[in-house]
C-alpha cells in the first residue's frame, strides 16, 4: 500500500513539474487576446542574421532577445510562439517546412510617447535545407533532433 502512495505522489509531482515548464502567456494584440509560449520542439534559440550580417534577431530561451529592423539600432524585446490556451502551438505544415507565428514586443520605445505593441511575424522551419527563418529573411542553421 505504501508503494502505491509513493508511486502516486511521484507521478503527481513529475506531472506538475512537466506542465510547469510549458509556460503560457496571455497577450493583448490588435486582433485580440492571443497566447504565446517559448516551448517548441526545435532548438529555436540563437542568432538569426540577414545574409550573415545585421540586422539580426536573437531569441533567448527565457523569452527575451533582440529584434533589429533594417537601418535601425538593436532593441531588446520579449517573444513567444503563438499557441492556444492549452499551450499547443499553432502552425501550418507545408511540403518541406513548418510555419509558426512569432510574436515580439520591444521592451522600450524609441519615442517616449509611443507605447509598444505586439508584432506578429512568420517563423518557418525548412526541414530539407535545415534552416530557420524569421520573417523570411533572418536565417540560422539548425540540427534536427535524433
Amino acid at each position: 500500500m505504501n508503494f502505491k502512495k509513493i508511486l502516486s505522489s511521484f507521478i503527481i509531482c513529475f506531472s506538475a513539474i512537466s506542465f510547469a515548464q510549458n509556460s503560457i502567456t496571455e497577450i493583448e494584440t490588435d486582433k485580440g487576446i492571443r497566447y504565446i509560449t517559448t516551448d517548441i520542439d526545435y532548438q529555436v534559440t540563437g542568432t538569426y542574421s540577414f545574409k550573415g550580417a545585421e540586422p539580426i534577431v536573437v531569441l533567448n530561451s527565457d523569452g527575451t532577445g533582440i529584434y533589429q529592423l533594417h537601418d535601425q539600432p538593436q532593441r531588446t524585446m520579449i517573444w513567444g510562439m503563438e499557441c492556444n490556451k492549452n499551450g499547443e502551438l499553432k502552425f501550418v505544415k507545408g511540403f518541406d517546412n513548418v510555419k509558426y507565428f512569432l510574436f515580439y514586443k520591444y521592451n522600450s520605445s524609441l519615442d517616449a510617447e509611443t507605447e509598444e505593441k505586439w508584432n506578429k511575424v512568420d517563423f518557418t522551419i525548412h526541414l530539407n535545407s535545415l534552416k530557420m527563418f524569421i520573417n523570411g529573411e533572418r536565417a540560422k542553421n539548425f540540427t534536427p533532433k535524433e
